[in-house]
């Protein structure tokens, strides 16, 4: 027996040594790690959709903030930021955009209904979640106005999800949601606290954080003393955002149109818009006068013979208002620098070497309303405008909406029950892969129906009252 002594006091050392070893990997495995880009989507209440635009209310909801739809009755918040922490599960990310409801329109031309929703932002912590939201409501009796920030609208149901050990993207699917006190106050009391809202979905990256910061070096002095260009001439960098029509983009890739947009040139994709680049002009500060050309198409497709290309947009400024112009290719035909939409821009000076427009509302023209096939009527509301001009080389433009990375159906649970874990339905893929945590309902019962989402019936009947 003595003989086997120095190999198990080897091996007693070796397991004292060996914890202490793995602790740097596991604590920076561990790290808390930095949420920067990704998607929201949530329909809030779709019966109240239904309500507000429905015979009772009559009335309508807009986007804001680069907010999207998705699917039948979803919006979409974009550009997550925040934090997780895989050792403990905390998780922390506010999303950008918002929707007004407005409705029961008044003689003097306001609502009744009138509220607003808008930065969600989803804090789990300690097997518990909550949606805050921006809220601005107005009062069913009184018509007093509220505007809170943050409010707790909303609660989660995580029974059987495990947060801790994921890495990116990170994804929430059909989270069910029940609403709060203050999320009912502030609902201008159209629902009772414990209502279920419609469930909540997300992805979002996330990234290791980075190391300790380099000493940042001292900047060097410009070699003249330039000015931000301040007289009419040539500007640095210019795009044009617009989303052409939200209800025709739905159209399109709905169950009749059945199609599709292609983009090309350089366009891009922003969610609920499509930003066309590399402005190219002349630009006058003072008078707020612009001409400019921009790189990137767009093309619709879809049932039908449904084929419409917009190209080489254009947008001019003079007296405070605005023009988008394109060249129409539909039926074969051509038609060069048609003036869709004309937006007011009343305030565009720059400010540190950027001028800005921002969602300016856009009506379509007599000549758009031909570009789209008489689809509309001239007048139509379209998408709004968003425009910048850099007039300094160090000016940026405004960043697109970030939707994060696509969730990967790959690192979805799968199997049949017994081989996964009883408690979630999660799994974890290796750190290098570049696939992430799904998280999903768990349950052996979700598990066996071969899925890690579920689909919740929404109720779309319409009342006297919201339900």
């Amino acid at each position: 027996m003595s003989s086997f002594r120095p190999a198990r006091a080897l091996a007693v050392a070796l397991l004292a040594v060996l914890p202490a070893a793995l602790l740097p990997a596991t604590a920076a495995h561990a790290a808390t790690r930095t949420v920067q880009g990704g998607r929201l989507d949530w329909g809030i209440k779709s019966s109240f959709q239904s309500y507000v635009t429905g015979p009772i209310a009559q009335g309508s909801w807009g986007l804001t903030g680069g907010a999207a739809t998705v699917g039948g009755s979803q919006f979409r918040f974009h550009s997550a930021t925040g934090s997780y922490d895989p050792a403990s599960g905390a998780f922390r990310a506010g999303f950008s955009g918002g929707v007004h409801f407005t409705g029961h329109r008044k003689t003097d031309g306001s609502y009744e209904l009138d509220l607003t929703i808008s930065r969600p932002t989803v804090r789990i912590e300690g097997g518990g979640g909550t949606v805050y939201a921006d809220m601005v409501s107005k009062d069913r009796g009184s018509g007093r106005v509220t505007s809170t920030a943050q409010v707790p609208l909303a609660t989660l149901g995580l029974a059987g999800i495990d947060m801790t050990g994921g890495s990116t993207p990170i994804a929430l699917n059909n989270i069910p949601a029940t609403l709060t006190s203050q999320g009912a106050k502030a609902f201008a009391g159209y629902y009772t606290a414990g209502a279920p809202l419609d469930p909540v979905s997300l992805s979002v990256d996330t990234s290791a954080p980075a190391g300790k910061p380099a000493a940042p070096k001292t900047p060097e002095k410009p070699k003249s003393s330039a000015k931000p260009q301040q007289t009419a001439g040539r500007f640095e960098d210019a795009a044009v955002d617009w989303g052409v029509r939200r209800t025709f983009r739905e159209y399109v890739t709905g169950s009749i149109g059945q199609g599709k947009w292609t983009l090309a040139g350089g366009a891009q994709d922003g969610g609920a818009l499509f930003r066309f680049p590399q402005g190219a002009g002349t630009y006058d500060p003072e008078k707020q006068t612009l001409a400019a050309d921009f790189a990137g198409s767009v093309r619709f497709t879809g049932a039908g013979g449904l084929d419409l290309k917009l190209s080489r947009f254009a947008v001019t400024l003079k007296s405070g208002t605005g023009t988008l112009r394109a060249d129409v290719l539909s039926e074969n035909t051509t038609r060069r620098a048609v003036p869709l939409v004309t937006f007011t821009a009343k305030d565009f000076a720059p400010k540190d070497g950027l001028a800005v427009l921002t969602e300016a509302p856009a009506k379509l023209t007599a000549d758009g309303a031909k570009a789209f096939g008489s689809l509309y009527r001239a007048g139509t509301t379209m998408d709004p405008v968003s425009l910048a001009v850099a007039v300094t080389a160090a000016a940026k433009l405004p960043a697109l909406p970030d939707l994060g990375s696509e969730p990967t159906p790959s690192a979805q649970p799968s199997g049949p029950p017994a081989a996964k874990p009883a408690k979630a339905a999660a799994t974890v893929a290796d750190e290098s892969s570049g696939t992430g945590l799904y998280l999903a309902l768990g349950g052996a019962g979700v598990l066996a129906a071969a899925g890690v989402l579920f689909l919740v019936r929404r109720n779309r009947a319409t009342h006297d009252t919201p339900s």
